[in-house]
């Protein structure tokens, strides 16, 4: 191979490595959203083909439809203050958005938004599932994990009171209705506690709404659980349940005694899917929101412990 193929096969590598992913079907709520996450995906391809078959990485970052108006659209990405940075831990962050008057994002349960960052010159977008209930008035809230190597994740570092991300949606979301379920079973691991907090929000605010819920959140130690004041305020109405599972802790002596009942050390296995399973009041319905391996690992637990595909929801 002479020299110039091989430049030329190292840069068509560099521009595959460019190329956007395609979402996976958990991404797609089914609900008919316009733009779908295909949709944006099929118009970011011809954005990247456009860029490609002119070799200008320049091409890549054109700007989608912007407003400084901060009113929420699916189809372009609206203006947003940030009013609050509160850093929960080392890497994870609570974000409070301003919302003009006392507006609201009237989002659906579970539903999404997606950021829009730009970095070294390159566009990135990423989807974030607001913790603030639905119809919370005046501010909207997103909790964010910081990875050291990801591309947004230097974006969001950034941020400071008073400076302004764009943000476009909703998308997705969990078709939930009061009493439709007898139980909810929420499997979340990490940040995938977002989506779960405005269904239990929405259940305890609801007093003719009697679905049981079982929480059972995974983390790494006692100190990286997100959010515990809120968590457990929930965990004090009668129908909520809240089990914690910790991977890096090997006692639960030091935890505080209000932990330790429903506190449980080492990996969420199918054994104790099972026993929590078998615990629950009524047949749960399962929600689940992590990883990629963890959403590979809950199904396979799962199915061994008889619960059918379609009484799973993966956000």
């Amino acid at each position: 191979m002479s020299g110039r193929e091989e430049e030329e096969e190292e840069e068509e590598e560099k521009w595959q490595a460019l190329k956007p992913r395609q979402p996976s079907p958990s991404q797609c709520c089914g609900g008919g959203c316009k733009p779908c996450v295909y949709d944006v995906y099929e118009k970011e391809v011809e954005r990247w083909e456009r860029a490609r078959a002119a070799r200008d990485k320049n091409l890549l970052v054109e700007k989608p439809g912007e407003s400084n108006n901060s009113e929420l659209s699916p189809d372009a990405f609206a203006a947003f203050s940030i009013s609050s940075v509160r850093q929960l831990t080392e890497d994870t962050y609570q974000y409070r958005f301003e919302l003009p008057g006392n507006g609201s994002l009237r989002l659906g349960l579970g539903q999404h938004i997606v950021l829009r960052g730009v970095v070294n010159g390159l566009e990135v977008q990423r989807a974030y599932t607001p913790i603030s209930p639905g119809n919370a008035e005046g501010y909207f809230e997103v909790l964010i994990k910081c990875y050291e190597a990801g591309l947004m994740s230097q974006y969001i570092k950034t941020w400071k009171e008073g400076d302004t991300a764009f943000w476009r949606g909703p998308f997705g979301g969990f078709p939930y209705r009061p009493n439709k379920h007898g139980e909810l079973l929420m499997l979340a691991s990490g940040t995938g506690l977002a989506p779960m907090l405005p269904i239990l929000q929405s259940i305890t605010d609801d007093e003719e709404d009697e679905t049981f819920v079982t929480l059972v959140g995974c983390f790494c130690t006692f100190e990286k659980i997100y959010l515990k004041p809120l968590l457990q305020d929930l965990a004090r109405y009668w129908n909520i349940r809240i089990f914690y599972i910790l991977s890096q802790e090997t006692s639960l002596e030091n935890l505080p005694w209000s932990y330790q009942e429903n506190t449980y050390t080492g990996r969420l296995n199918e054994d104790l899917i099972k026993t929590i399973i078998n615990s629950c009041r009524r047949k749960p319905f399962v929600l689940i929101c992590g990883s990629s391996a963890f959403t590979e690992d809950m199904n396979r637990y799962l199915k061994a412990a008889g619960v059918e595909e379609d009484s799973c929801f993966v956000f």
